[in-house]
């Protein structure tokens, strides 16, 4: 996925790295873009780059989410309002992202209120 100059400039290295789409947004983004077919595991891990070793759990779980459906061998894009509401969800935190700056776990955990303390 391509980004802006601007981004590309004031960004290090390690954080344009952590900003790579996730196995389930290359899945995804695949099967939208075939929104009419279904393909097997293996079609759908070519096309996408995701270890053979992952890629039966990444559709696993996005079946469970219902953004996916399983028939046989074959794997297609799930119901309209479940990949609405995920593609929604994508786009919210990617233009969060853009505007903020991707969260940093550690500075999360700094200040993370303990259950002890409670």
């Amino acid at each position: 996925m391509p980004i802006d100059i601007d981004t590309f400039e004031s960004t290090s290295g390690d954080q344009l790295e952590q900003n790579e789409p996730t196995n389930a947004d290359r899945v995804m983004q695949f099967l939208a873009t075939h929104p009419d077919q279904a393909f097997t595991q293996s079609e759908i891990r070519d096309a996408t780059g995701v270890k053979a070793g992952s890629i039966s759990v990444v559709l696993s779980r996005l079946e469970d989410r219902g953004l996916v459906r399983h028939k046989g061998t074959y794997w297609a894009l799930g119901k309209d309002d479940d990949v609405a509401a995920y593609a929604g969800m994508a786009e919210s935190t990617r233009a969060a992202n853009e505007r903020f700056g991707e969260e940093d776990m550690e500075e999360w955990l700094d200040h993370a209120v303990d259950e002890g303390d409670v």
